[in-house]
């Protein structure tokens, strides 16, 4: 195992049982505090983010209002709206619903999308248009995760409720130095960073196959930003 150091503060949290684990968990969690663990074998990649320090507040919510409101922000949802038209037409639940942009792209497509967020912001925006569902309590036949499968410590219990389909977008690393060099190694929010192959593998795992992958967004002007269609298999 190669272990990549970065400072942080704080003790950090210990990383579920998707890596592998023997008779000393206590020693690899010391070892982790603080630090980007990568295992090159499998692709994979875990921080340990500070519970509890994550910035999902009203300002974060602003953020992403502003964001939606680009040309940037607009062809993103299309896009993404595209790639789940082309597998899946039923009703969607999009985790980490942010402000409700994608839904309110996917409303005008005519599909029904409900959503489920931990930014309070968020969840009063979807408790007053009634589309709130938390899909840890309640399975979907497809499920949208945009720019949130590495935002979650243990995403196994939420993924065991979707059904057939999965989307997703997220950032992709080629190894370790590229992920701690990126505009996406944030030490606050993310726990997970995948290689492409490292991804698929994981998913494999939990019971979904590969369907679909672009670097639409990439394309459109994000960075290092790959995007998804899984099925369940």
């Amino acid at each position: 195992m190669q272990v990549a150091q970065r400072l942080s503060k704080g003790n950090g949290a210990a990383h579920p049982a998707i890596f592998p684990s023997g008779g000393h968990e206590r020693l690899r969690d010391e070892l982790a505090a603080g630090r980007l663990t990568w295992l090159p074998e499998l692709g994979v990649g875990w921080y340990p983010v500070e519970t509890g320090t994550e910035p999902y507040g009203q300002a974060y919510f602003d953020k992403l209002v502003g964001y939606s409101k680009t040309d940037l922000g607009r062809k993103i949802m299309k896009s993404r709206c595209a790639l789940v038209d082309r597998h899946f037409l039923g009703t969607l639940i999009d985790v980490g619903s942010g402000c409700g942009a994608f839904i309110d792209e996917r409303k005008y497509w005519r599909r029904t999308t409900y959503g489920f967020d931990v930014c309070p912001a968020a969840l009063e925006w979807l408790e007053k248009r009634q589309l709130l569902i938390d899909p840890h309590m309640v399975p979907f036949g497809g499920a949208s995760m945009w720019d949130v499968l590495e935002h979650m410590p243990d995403f196994r219990s939420l993924l065991a409720n979707i059904r057939e389909w999965l989307f997703l977008s997220i950032p992709i690393f080629r190894d370790a130095e590229h992920a701690l060099k990126s505009k996406h190694f944030r030490p606050n929010e993310h726990f997970w960073y995948f290689t492409r192959d490292g991804l698929v593998n994981v998913l494999e795992t939990l019971g979904f196959e590969l369907v679909e992958e672009n670097d639409d967004e990439t394309k459109l002007g994000r960075e290092d930003i790959m995007s998804f269609a899984f099925k369940r298999g």
